[in-house]
């Protein structure tokens, strides 16, 4: 399954980063790439980038999308909704399957992926078949729930990035 981790951090090398990509091989993926979207910097601001294109355009090539975020003041952060406004609405996403995963610092927040992030996939044409993933950034790496989480959504997501 060819894969694509977007991270939204402000942060380079992030844990947030770090999460996706252990989420991504856990569902299965075996040709992954990470788009660190703060390499593309103030280049998100503008429409037309080339380097943008190209980034929309792997995502769009992909099977499956891990979206990934830190709780930033209550939801995912600007650099994220930067990126994802180069898609077009209803069709931008249109035959990707889209996973939300967000870390933040406490349990306050652990709807934020299914409440605030995965409408926009939707909204986007992503397919969702899966809940989002929330996470705490403290305890991401050995936190039982990305395990709970592949054992019961891995076969949904691998059966439909086979068809």
């Amino acid at each position: 399954m060819r894969a694509v981790a977007v991270v939204g951090n402000p942060k380079p090398a992030s844990r947030t980063a770090d999460a996706a990509q252990r989420l991504a091989r856990a569902l299965g993926a075996d040709d992954l790439e990470v788009i660190d979207l703060i390499e593309l910097g103030g280049k998100l601001i503008g429409w037309g980038d080339p380097d943008v294109a190209a980034a929309v355009a792997r995502v769009q090539a992909s099977d499956l999308a891990i979206f990934a975020s830190p709780t930033f003041k209550a939801s995912y952060t600007g650099l994220l909704k930067l990126f994802l406004d180069q898609f077009a609405t209803g069709t931008g996403l249109e035959g990707v399957v889209a996973v939300p995963l967000m870390l933040g610092a406490g349990p306050g927040h652990a709807l934020a992926p299914e409440l605030l992030l995965k409408p926009v996939l939707v909204e986007l044409g992503a397919t969702t078949p899966a809940p989002g993933l929330y996470q705490l950034d403290s305890a991401y790496v050995d936190d039982p729930k990305l395990a709970e989480y592949v054992a019961r959504w891995a076969p949904v997501i691998r059966a439909i990035t086979a068809l």
